[in-house]
């Protein structure tokens, strides 16, 4: 199938920026990356917690969840992959555009692929936080057991077994979760919104 001709990009009369002045604060991309297991999914479960508890409009985008829909149709192939994380940003966009802060966990191991997405939103809107953690941790925590089944070789193109993890060379945020507890590294991605003027300090 080719793509889509004769389409005609509509504009609204609400615009971002008051979408934003309506909720009281900025929207933005907050990437989460990193190995499987390295807590991506429960480190913006716990920031979503935190930005709802203060009022912030907030939605995620976890990995998993995704594939249950947008993206039933993918692999994990490298072209899938990247059509994965290319769907996910222009998702991402839209919330931006609706002035909601939108949480995405993805391993997401190719640069390229997170610097595209970088690209389809405006300076300061995405915010990358590399969910740091040592692959010998993420083995051990193996919270779904993909580890081992990579190890034993029923699982092909593992990232960070057989398959490469590129991390960020100029994150935001980089949050070492075999280093701190949860409720440190949440801390630490709030206080950087706050000091960025994201949401406004608490009094």
């Amino acid at each position: 199938m080719g793509k889509a001709t004769n389409i005609t990009w509509h504009e609204g009369k609400v615009t971002k920026e008051e979408r934003q002045k309506l909720k009281g604060h900025k929207s933005a991309v907050l990437w989460f990356t990193g190995l499987s297991g390295a807590g991506k999914s429960t480190l913006s479960v716990a920031v979503e917690q935190a930005l709802y508890n203060r009022g912030i409009h907030t939605y995620i985008l976890d990995g998993d969840n995704v594939r249950h829909g947008l993206n039933n149709n993918l692999g994990f192939s490298h072209e899938d992959r990247k059509e994965n994380i290319r769907r996910i940003g222009e998702v991402s966009k839209l919330f931006v555009d609706a002035g909601i802060m939108a949480l995405t966990a993805f391993i997401s191991p190719y640069r390229d692929d997170r610097d595209l997405v970088r690209r389809l939103v405006k300076d300061g809107e995405f915010i990358e936080i590399y969910v740091k953690c040592s692959l010998s941790e993420c083995e051990r925590r193996d919270p779904k057991g993909l580890y081992k089944k990579a190890r034993s070789g029923e699982i092909k193109g593992f990232t960070g077994i057989d398959a490469p993890y590129e991390a960020p060379k100029h994150p935001e945020l980089v949050i070492e979760t075999d280093r701190q507890p949860l409720e440190d590294s949440a801390a630490q991605v709030i206080h950087y919104l706050e000091e960025k003027g994201y949401i406004k300090k608490q009094a």
